[in-house]
């Protein structure tokens, strides 16, 4: 008795496409899919701030339309507050260079760590001594986006 042959995928695929196959293969219905406009900036990372739809679903206090000349008197003020709020976290990182730092993050994780610097956008904090649920980290950057809060001993 010979052992049956072992067919390939492309003559399997070909036997599929022939018909000679018994076997009935039911599609699905094709899905139309939606193609969302390319934005401003060649990497089409967003949409024209002027647009409608950037209005309606990315509101700031600040308007971005024209429609911002009617609170022409609010933008100072609103400016004014950022840029104290902004000049005051950077003291706040400032004062925590070399300090242990405890940060809250995301799924209720607590971390100790003594901070060290964070990059210009803000977007990392450099820590070192790291100390997590599973170990210990001895140099490490922490995500911006994953810290819910921090406190530290001024």
């Amino acid at each position: 008795m010979t052992p049956p042959k072992k067919k390939t995928l492309q003559q399997h695929a070909l036997t599929l496409l022939s018909g000679a196959n018994t076997e009935r293969f039911n599609m699905a219905t094709p899905v139309s899919v939606l193609r969302l406009p390319k934005g401003p900036d060649p990497n089409s990372r967003g949409f024209d701030p002027k647009s409608a739809r950037f209005i309606a679903l990315c509101r700031t206090s600040i308007a971005t339309s024209a429609s911002s000349e009617t609170n022409a008197e609010q933008l100072p003020r609103e400016q004014h507050a950022r840029s104290v709020l902004r000049e005051t976290f950077l003291r706040c990182l400032l004062s925590m260079t070399n300090k242990k730092v405890h940060f809250l993050m995301h799924e209720r994780v607590k971390v100790e760590a003594t901070f060290g610097a964070s990059d210009i956008d803000v977007l990392n904090f450099q820590v070192s001594d790291l100390h997590t649920p599973i170990g210990v980290q001895k140099e490490a950057l922490i995500r911006c986006q994953d810290v819910i809060s921090f406190t530290f001993d001024s």
